[in-house]
């Protein structure tokens, strides 16, 4: 079992940067890919990013693409999310989660673990 926590989250300009952090709990972070997500307020938690165990692979959803970057030290038991040119519609609550699975998922029921969600407000 894994406890995730993230930070990192704020009120930021748009065109501005933030970067989240995701520690874990626990010895095995390794074994898990982790995955970031995202929800606004009244819509669905979606996919933004996962990243592969040893952190050697990566995806990411379309409308981040180019802009955010995912990273992980598996040392420090941390996944981070490099979050730049921000937009007002990147506004939602972040998420990570962990997953002992085959692949990286990009669904919400592919992740076991979850944290508690770290705030991105992007002003215009």
């Amino acid at each position: 079992q894994v406890q995730l926590a993230e930070s990192g989250g704020g009120l930021v300009q748009a065109g501005g940067s933030l970067r989240l952090s995701c520690v874990a709990s626990g010895r095995t972070f390794n074994t898990y890919h982790v995955g970031w997500f995202r929800q606004a307020p009244g819509k669905e938690r979606e996919f933004v990013s996962g990243i592969s165990r040893s952190g050697g692979s990566t995806i990411y959803a379309d409308s981040v693409k180019g802009r955010f970057t995912i990273s992980r030290d598996n040392a420090k038991n941390t996944a981070y999310l490099q979050m730049n040119a921000l937009k007002p519609e990147d506004t939602a609550v972040y998420y990570c989660a962990a997953a002992n699975s085959l692949r990286i998922g990009i669904t919400k029921s592919a992740y076991e673990y979850w944290g508690q969600g770290t705030q991105v407000t992007v002003s215009s």
